[in-house]
């Protein structure tokens, strides 16, 4: 071959191989994804948990399709409906083939099979039992609603990729009450609790335009176990006609998913309406006093109005007398004379009544935590018996962390149930990473010591230590009408962990957010290793830059930003001396103050106390059982996460870490702060593993999320370092 046709014979293999080649790096260059960045499909979050992704592992895909093959689900009613349908999309989606739903018995020896029947012993309503027999898959229940809720468990299995072959789970709810409560004003302004919740344009609700959305929230609910939903807000009156109407057609599409409606309401209702003002007075009453015959027969004819409209309607939440919402004080009345004289409306038809303990009237006591304890407790035993007490988890508001409300373990006679906040409006609202499972965990888990050791919280709530007979879980809702439902994906997780430990509130937050992250960002073991380290520490960060140590309500007005000037005096103490809140039965030093430095520290809220008092601390601490009066009595040994809320402390004291308060207080600051930066190195190691527009939505919010601990550490501890006349460490 002479030169000539070597040279053009090189030059076809240049234009064959090298050009297309350089084309492809020039598109690249251009900004096509280079196979190292390749992202998944985009998704919204709107799936939530019930993505139901096509299984990538082909051995376990190879299981599951090999011993599904047919789906055995008898009956027509609409709950049989939501299961056929929810078996087929999640099958389906799971085992990336259709999968047939036949009503007959199994034509083969190999399948899915949903039989309600009587004969499971060891169920109540709301339980299932999952097994495996051969080659055959089970989803028994007594009843329809538990089939539903065993299917969701099921589905979960799947989902995150166990083992089918030798399978037997009996699971029962051990709690009857399981409810969102919306703080739903019915309008589409955003507060921190999100846009309408109500899922509809309720002024064109109809039965013909219930809308997809609505529908999907009560799967998603149903699903994590979820039974119930408190739909408005309390200054939202829903008791006219032509709203019962209109919640009557929500009670209808949530049935089948085993939904009960309850209401929000106001004390005043019964009052004839106020001319030319908007307001929740209703009725033709010249007096809302509980005791008045004419106030109770009101209420009985509306309770008979609502339940000829919806004949499972769960009953009332109320809150009375506190934020601006009349109370039956008024009337010299007590809470318990309010409660039952609604409870007896609302019982010919099965109705209960929710009593918030949300009060805090001034007049009971200067210190605003003891508050709640001495206007409920007197009344144990006093309420009727369809009556609960809605009881937060602390005794001030929702604080980032709180010593647990002294009325637990103090109301053997009245059933209690907890009242958590999904919502985050103390702990970043829509912007923050902060899985609360943690939190509700430890307050679970906490131990009052009512009746001896192992009385926690837990058991007072499933109705073990004092043998309640209405048992339940509250939670302020966090989902609105973002297109991913709580306008931060991470919040999802709350209200996944929830809904998982209403039902039983002993399970581990550990392992639910490892089922939260294999449902809602896949099972790869990097991806599920990594979040589940993200969330695991995410609450104690936002502890420590929020209320380190105890130390509560250092945020403002809005319940987000930092403000410890206007907070001091107010929820707590400091000055050069030390730093917090005496609570004790005893002096501490640093706490007694003369009256020119009372006037110089501004100590308002202590000017009407006695001498003594000052002296002494108010002593909430009396307010728990023994060991846990001594624990918290004595600073040595008060657990320091409480510390600041029982005792005013000098600012050398020594820590358990050998620092001195005012350096575990800087430190504290610090690690929060490096918390939220670590969070963002940790997502950005999933780059690729996550479709874009979720991980591009994550990580804006974590950069806020930086930002914002940032300002809460900067602002804390430059005003803390000006009132006790300490540096702040450079390290």
């Amino acid at each position: 071959m002479n030169a000539r046709k070597v040279n053009t014979f090189l030059l076809v293999i240049l234009c064959v191989f090298c050009i297309p080649a350089f084309a492809y790096h020039s598109n690249s260059f251009k900004g096509a994804k280079p196979a190292s960045e390749a992202f998944p499909k985009d998704e919204n979050g709107y799936d939530l948990w019930l993505r139901y992704h096509k299984i990538q592992d082909p051995i376990i895909l190879a299981k599951y399709q090999q011993r599904l093959t047919q789906i055995v689900v008898p009956g027509i009613s609409p709950t049989i409906q939501v299961i056929k349908a929810e078996l087929q999309r999640g099958l389906s989606g799971i085992l990336g083939q259709k999968i047939p739903i036949v009503n007959a018995p199994m034509q083969e020896r190999r399948g899915l099979e949903v039989k309600i029947s009587n004969d499971f012993k060891n169920l109540n309503q709301e339980g299932y039992i999952l097994y495996s027999k051969r080659n055959i898959t089970v989803i028994g229940a007594k009843t329809e609603l538990g089939a539903l809720y065993g299917t969701f468990a099921f589905l979960r299995l799947l989902e995150t990729h166990k083992n089918l072959s030798a399978l037997k789970i009996i699971n029962n709810p051990k709690t009857q009450f399981r409810l969102l409560n919306h703080w739903d004003s019915f309008s589409k302004k955003r507060t921190y609790f999100g846009g309408s919740v109500n899922l509809t344009d309720w002024n064109k609700l109809s039965n013909n335009n219930i809308r997809k959305r609505n529908i999907d929230y009560a799967r998603a609910n149903a699903s994590i176990g979820i039974n119930g939903a408190v739909i408005n807000d309390f200054p939202v009156n829903l008791l006219r006609s032509s709203d019962l109407k209109k919640v009557a057609i929500l009670a209808d599409a949530y049935r089948p998913y085993g939904i009960r409606i309850y209401l929000s309401i106001s004390l005043d209702a019964p009052l004839k309406p106020i001319p030319n003002k908007k307001s929740e007075r209703i009725g033709t009453c010249e007096t809302a006093d509980p005791l008045n015959p004419k106030v109770a027969q009101w209420w009985k004819d509306k309770a008979d109005e609502i339940y000829s409209l919806i004949p499972d309607f769960g009953g009332f939440l109320v809150k009375a007398g506190s934020e601006g919402m009349p109370g039956p004080q008024k009337y010299g009345r007590d809470d318990a004379d309010a409660a039952n004289m609604l409870a007896r409306a609302l019982k010919p038809h099965g109705g209960i009544i929710f009593w918030r303990a949300f009060v805090y009237n001034p007049k009971i006591d200067l210190d605003r935590a003891q508050r709640s304890y001495k206007q409920i407790h007197p009344l144990d035993g006093k309420f009727d018996s369809n009556v609960i007490l809605q009881v937060k988890n602390g005794p001030l508001d929702y604080q980032p962390r709180e010593v647990f409300h002294p009325l637990w373990g103090s109301m053997p006679k009245t059933p209690m149930m907890m009242e958590f906040e999904i919502e985050q409006e103390y702990l970043g609202r829509a912007t923050d990473l902060v899985y609360l499972g943690k939190e509700w965990e430890e307050v679970f888990s906490s131990d009052t010591y009512e009746k001896g050791k192992g009385s926690t919280i837990a058991k007072i709530v499933e109705g073990i230590v004092d043998h309640y007979k209405l048992t339940g879980v509250a939670g302020v809702a966090n989902m609105g009408d973002d297109s991913d439902w709580c306008g931060h994906l991470f919040a999802q997780a709350n209200w996944y962990a929830f809904g998982r430990l209403a039902w039983d509130p002993e399970l581990n937050a550990d392992t639910i957010a490892d089922e939260w992250v294999r449902m809602t960002w896949g099972n790869d073991a990097k991806l599920v290793k990594t979040i589940t380290d993200m969330m695991a520490g995410s609450w104690e960060a936002a502890v420590n830059v929020r209320s380190p140590l105890g130390l509560n309500f250092v945020c403002g007005s809005d319940h987000n930003d930092p403000d410890p000037a206007g907070r001091v005096n107010d929820f707590w103490f400091a000055d050069q001396n030390g730093i917090g809140y005496n609570r004790t039965n005893h002096q501490e030093k640093g706490w007694d103050k003369t009256s020119s430095n009372k006037s110089k520290m501004g100590y308002n809220r202590i000017e009407n106390y006695t001498n003594n008092w000052k002296k002494s601390g108010t002593n909430a601490v009396s307010e728990y059982h023994k060991p846990l009066y001594t624990l918290f009595n004595q600073l040595n040994i008060c657990p320091e996460q409480d510390l600041l809320w029982f005792h005013f402390v000098p600012w050398d004291y020594t820590m358990k870490s050998g620092r001195s308060l005012w350096e575990e207080l800087c430190f504290k600051y610090e690690s929060g702060y490096n918390y939220a930066a670590m969070l963002i190195k940790e997502w950005s190691s999933l780059k690729g593993k996550i479709d874009r527009e979720r991980y591009s939505m994550v990580l804006d919010k974590l950069n806020s999320q930086l930002i914002h601990y940032k300002k809460w550490r900067n602002t804390c501890l430059e005003f803390f370092s000006k009132t006790s006349g300490k540096n702040i460490p450079l390290e």
